[in-house]
């Protein structure tokens, strides 16, 4: 063979597999084919919510070019939504999609997690968790339940409820009978209203034969495929018991230290990406869904001014309370404090005024 002809070919050849070797992404040459199963405490028709389970399993999949499939499964088919944590702590299955502050029960300072009344709004939430040390404060607690957790999701400041009658005063509220969940009814009984604990599918049956006289749910995306306008008119505003909810993926600490560096690194980043995107698509759905309802009949009421400073004071009566025998608790909680009184001086100056002159622009039909 002429020297020169296999020299040439070799070096072709040579290229032609290191190009190949480069096209496929090094995480996949260098790690092992894993696949987990990821439960979510929400139902598919919650797109926005159990999709950002979904969109973190699509990132991670592409980056690690099917080297580490995330399986999502909706709440109840592999575990009930309110066990999701339970089940990955356990090991039975290796990741959940979920709201910490479903388990504020076993300990409070799982609402920390998502949040509490009163608590931060969306971008004070992301700001504390992701430079605030929130994340690894977070993690410190959670470890001691098998768990490590990263944010996954924001629905924003949610609404206040529907309700059948109007609030026009604090008094309005004794007696009332309101779906409300968690940490919230807790605060919100010390008002007179009596909580009532009632699944997603049964709120509306409940409010049209008046068994209850409220609910809040989300906002108005997700509210209004419930249709509660048909027979709770009256819909207000703002959900003071979820300012900024943050949803997790939480994984079994185990498995997440069987992972390879390069696949936790990709989870952390994608979890951080669906977070953005969760809170992008509810800014893009809810006005369009408003406006719906308030053509549909919804009547848009403030809370009156009395009910949201009784609700305040009894919130903070209340982590006092748990504070002073829950040491944890009282550390996050104090560390999301002074973050927020700092946030707040801040936000006060440009942002708000900012908003507020476009608020007025938009009001005069000049945008």
């Amino acid at each position: 063979m002429d020297r020169r002809s296999f020299l040439t070919k070799a070096t072709v050849g040579g290229v032609a597999a290191g190009a190949a070797a480069l096209a496929a992404p090094a995480i996949a040459q260098e790690n092992p084919k894993i696949t987990w199963r990821v439960t979510s405490s929400f139902p598919k028709a919650l797109d926005t919510i159990f999709g950002a389970a979904e969109t973190m399993s699509k990132y991670v999949s592409e980056m690690t070019d099917g080297g580490l499939t995330l399986q999502v499964f909706p709440a109840g088919e592999l575990v009930p939504g309110l066990e999701a944590a339970d089940a990955v702590a356990a090991g039975t299955v290796e990741a959940c999609h979920t709201a910490s502050y479903y388990f504020w029960g076993k300990d409070p300072t799982f609402a920390l997690g998502t949040t509490v009344p009163f608590g931060m709004n969306y971008r004070q939430m992301n700001a504390w968790l992701y430079y605030g040390g929130g994340i690894d404060m977070l993690n410190e607690f959670y470890a001691t339940q098998n768990l490590i957790s990263f944010p996954c999701g924001n629905t924003g400041v949610q609404m206040g409820g529907w309700y059948r009658k109007e609030i026009n005063s604090l008094a309005d509220l004794t007696g009332l009978k309101m779906r409300i969940g968690g940490f919230a009814g807790k605060i919100i009984e010390k008002l007179g209203v009596v909580p009532q604990q009632i699944a997603g599918g049964d709120i509306y049956p409940s409010l049209e034969k008046g068994t209850i006289d409220a609910a809040e749910w989300v906002g108005p995306y997700d509210d209004e495929k419930l249709g509660f306008y048909k027979v709770a008119p009256f819909y207000y505003y703002p959900g003071w018991w979820e300012g900024g909810p943050t949803l997790s993926t939480m994984i079994n600490l185990a498995k997440w230290a069987e992972l390879p560096p390069a696949y936790q690194a990709v989870l952390k980043t994608a979890c951080e990406a669906a977070n953005s995107n969760v809170m992008a698509s509810y800014d893009h759905k809810n006005p369009t869904a408003l406006k719906s309802l308030a053509a549909n009949g919804a009547q848009l009421r403030p809370f009156p001014q009395d009910v949201l400073a009784a609700a305040f004071e009894a919130a903070q009566t209340t982590y006092a309370e748990i504070g002073a025998t829950n040491a944890t608790f009282k550390k996050i909680k104090d560390s999301q404090d002074a973050f927020k009184r700092d946030a707040y001086l801040w936000a006060q100056i440009a942002e708000y005024n900012y908003d507020v002159f476009m608020m007025t622009q938009q009001q005069a039909g000049k945008l």
